[in-house]
């Protein structure tokens, strides 16, 4: 079995790629800073649901400090790095570009060098699909042009991608680039839709609607990009490649269904389109079929189901989590 060391592990999709990775037999290295950028008690839920063994160590570390990230990652040997640890979403990044050039910049670099030192075999880092812009035909293909993003967030991805990219020629690094889909599912990021919608439409309160909600997602449920990243730990060379739902839905219809899970209707307040948000994704993921023999399992449908559920478990609390932008 592996040896693994994971950033962002109390993250959304940390805490589910950790999920899987232990489930396989592996041991992991786990490091989070914890930030306040949204409710911190879904990162401590996340990471409670991890649990103590002895195959997990956890350490809360910020990947932009490198001597504290060096004493994290120790004398141990690894078979992976799956990095994880970012400045997420659009909107806020329009606000503050600054810490999402450190976090996911800066970071990354501290982590491509650790790797680069200890002859670590494979680097898997998480991008976007915000890279793509407004002039791509869907769906998008990982050659399509990325050089026009429209918000920092995506600008800073796209710089990390040349930065992997440099690496591996420089330094014969194995690099998978994952560029992920909108995901969402149980305990998911409070600034994303669905949990927004979700939390909005139960409690009946107003719900933000950015633009006249025509615009479309490409929806991916959460085990499924846990699933596609662990298969991205085989080795490949340097590889971008999109993982998404295949399957883009307009917001309007996300609404009504999510209407439909609760029983309630949801009371619109509608505003002008947020700065920096794309009007449509949609993943071509024929790449990833073929270099990871990936594809979802978990459509919209089924994985609405299980995001309501929880949220309707969790209730005492996840009604009173901050769902600012």
């Amino acid at each position: 079995m592996g040896n693994y060391f994971v950033t962002g592990c109390a993250g959304f999709i940390g805490a589910y790629v950790v999920k899987r990775l232990l489930a396989d037999g592996h041991s992991v290295v786990g490091v989070d800073n914890l930030n306040d950028a949204y409710d911190p008690r879904l990162k401590d839920w996340r990471l409670g649901r991890l649990g103590q063994r002895e195959n997990f160590v956890f350490e809360k570390v910020d990947i932009v400090d490198l001597d504290p990230l060096r004493t994290a990652w120790g004398d141990r040997k690894y078979d992976g790095v799956i990095n994880l640890a970012a400045r997420a979403g659009v909107r806020p990044s329009v606000r503050m570009p600054g810490v999402y050039y450190e976090t996911n910049l800066l970071g990354a670099l501290n982590l491509l060098e650790l790797a680069k030192e200890h002859s670590v075999p494979k680097f898997v880092q998480a991008s976007t699909s915000s890279l793509y812009g407004l002039n791509n035909p869907r769906p998008y293909r990982e050659d399509a042009d990325t050089s026009q993003p429209l918000s920092p967030y995506a600008a800073s991805k796209g710089a990390v991608e040349s930065l992997c990219h440099s690496y591996s020629h420089l330094h014969g690094m194995d690099i998978s680039v994952l560029r992920y889909f909108t995901v969402y599912g149980p305990a998911g990021r409070p600034d994303m839709s669905i949990f927004r919608f979700v939390q909005w439409i139960a409690e009946g309160r107003p719900l933000i609607l950015y633009g006249d909600g025509e615009q479309e997602r490409d929806f991916t449920f959460v085990e499924d990009i846990a699933h596609g990243t662990v298969a991205a730990l085989r080795p490949m060379g340097y590889e971008v490649i999109n993982l998404g739902g295949d399957r883009p839905v307009k917001i309007n219809t996300l609404i009504k269904m999510i209407e439909a899970r609760l029983g309630k209707e949801a009371v619109i307040e509608q505003h002008a389109p947020a700065p920096g948000d794309m009007p449509a994704t949609w993943a071509d993921i024929r790449k990833a079929h073929e270099l990871l023999d990936w594809q979802p399992q978990m459509n919209l449908e089924q994985g609405l189901d299980l995001t309501v559920a929880w949220y309707l478990q969790e209730r005492d609390w996840a009604q009173t989590v901050v769902t600012a932008d």
